[in-house]
């Protein structure tokens, strides 16, 4: 390993032979042979440090910083942790003579340092009271909070290789949603989803401030690349990062479980959140309505515009048609226009804003209303356990949105196919009409000045219902029929 070269940019890597070893043995006559001649082999290694290998999930990074310490660029500050206690926690087990018992400790991830509390024995609301502090690079991080029994105390699992501590729950901070020096002691549900559905295992409390030593070094963060530049430059293939975490949370798990006292490959699976690719319904349903809040806003902007186009509100209307009108004669109001309309939303936001860190949230997930089939399936083990039948059943069900999904897919393919039939003449006469088109427009656009041609178009689109027709516009009836390749598809 002290041989290969070792590198932090893009520089290129020199190619070198190595000597092939014959090794047969300690003898005298295996050492005469292993300073004879036998092979080389050409290789082109390097030990890359220009690169950030993540070991969780993307969405929970805790670190973007580069392998190599040379190109770490300073902290921007201080994250402080007290880990103060939990309540109401749910038994986990079951003690000769005491009932319902539970052996807690937590577990505390951000960047490369993991920090494991004592374990609290044989209560129900656990007392730690330890705090940590972890040096910050980005404040755009997240740091994971885990609880978990400890079941290796259990003496008669003491001989049981195959002992796992048991889930309780996970809190998750997002670094850039706290306030600088503002210490947060706020409680955290602890939910965690079972096969018989969600349930909340307890609260845990913490203690939370992140100290910025200045800030305008971490305004400034928010304008930098993300990930180091290795990453834009040489740009790593998807398989090579999901194949690099993989190694990375192999030699985490293995580093943590030599440690004292160790921590098995459960927990930092469960805090590194390893099963995140796997398939989901309730995930898939979750991200749908994720994304349909998203889109709502603009939904709820085009049927403003609409209801405005169609006169539902004369007076908005003809306010809308003025303004319109001003900002077509004056365009150098329209960026300020909007750029005012934003500040002026975000202000009106303010007193809105969440004043504690967020915690999970079981609605966000569909973890209130999901089906117990699905719940089934979600924890069942890959490959699957389950009958013929139950997997045949699944698989149609799979299909189904598949299905759905292929079908959006092919129509959004369709439409970028149709924009680009315009200009390579698959459809000669509707290339024709087009190109004709573009020429009489281009003289059109050159002689009347774009300032009547913006208030005609905005003029003919708000004209009053009565003036128009139902059918489509001439424009969407030409897209409309512009061929696609889907013609072509078996």
């Amino acid at each position: 390993m002290g041989a290969i070269e070792r590198r932090t940019d893009d520089k290129q890597v020199i190619s070198r032979w190595f000597n092939l070893d014959n090794q047969f043995g300690n003898s005298a006559e295996s050492k005469v042979m292993m300073t004879r001649f036998g092979s080389r082999i050409h290789l082109l290694v390097s030990l890359d440090g220009g690169y950030h290998v993540l070991d969780e999930a993307t969405m929970y990074s805790s670190d973007v910083k580069p392998t190599a310490k040379q190109l770490w660029k300073p902290q921007i500050g201080v994250l402080e942790m007290g880990i103060l206690g939990a309540t109401g926690l749910m038994p986990m087990k079951i003690k000769e003579g005491k009932g319902g018992s539970v052996d807690a400790y937590c577990v505390a991830k951000y960047g490369q340092k993991w920090v494991r509390t004592r374990t609290v024995v044989d209560t129900l609301s656990p007392k730690w009271n330890e705090q940590y502090t972890w040096e910050v690079f980005d404040p755009c991080t997240v740091i994971t909070v885990g609880v978990f029994d400890n079941c290796r105390l259990d003496k008669s699992m003491i001989n049981n290789a195959g002992a796992r501590d048991y889930r309780i729950g996970k809190v998750r901070i997002r670094l850039s949603t706290l306030e600088s020096d503002r210490v947060y002691t706020h409680s955290y549900p602890l939910l965690m989803l079972h096969p018989t559905g969600v349930k909340k295992m307890g609260e845990l409390h913490l203690a939370v401030r992140f100290s910025c030593a200045s800030i305008g070094n971490m305004l400034h963060m928010y304008t930098m690349p993300m990930l180091p530049k290795m990453h834009y430059v040489h740009p790593l293939s998807v398989n090579q990062l999901e194949s690099l975490r993989y190694q990375a949370l192999n030699v985490v798990s293995s580093r943590l479980n030599r440690a004292e006292p160790p921590l098995g490959r459960e927990v930092v699976e469960y805090m590194l959140d390893h099963d995140s690719h796997m398939w989901s319904m309730r995930r898939s349903k979750a991200n749908f309505f994720r994304l349909m809040n998203v889109i709502s806003g603009l939904v709820a902007i085009g049927h403003v515009i609409e209801s405005i186009r169609n006169w539902h509100k004369p007076v908005y209307s003809t306010l809308f048609v003025a303004f319109f009108l001003i900002l077509v004669t004056m365009p150098e109001l329209i960026i300020p226009t909007v750029l005012c309309f934003l500040s002026f939303v975000g202000i009106l936001g303010y007193r809105s804003r969440p004043r504690n860190p967020p915690h999970m949230d079981t609605r966000l997930s569909q973890a209130e209303s999901v089906y117990p089939d699905e719940l089934d399936e979600e924890f069942d083990s890959f490959p699957t356990s389950r009958s013929a039948d139950i997997v045949r059943m699944r698989y149609d069900r799979l299909r189904s949105v598949a299905g759905r999904i292929q079908t959006v897919v092919g129509d959004m393919a369709s439409q970028g196919e149709r924009f680009q039939a315009l200009l390579i003449w698959r459809d000669p006469r509707a290339t024709f009409l087009f190109v004709t088109f573009c020429l009489f427009a281009a003289v059109g656009f050159y002689v009347v000045p774009l300032k009547v041609v913006l208030a005609l178009w905005g003029l003919y689109v708000l004209r009053p219902p009565r003036f128009r027709s139902k059918l489509p516009c001439c424009a969407m009836s030409f897209f409309r029929r512009l061929p696609t390749k889907a013609d072509n598809m078996l």
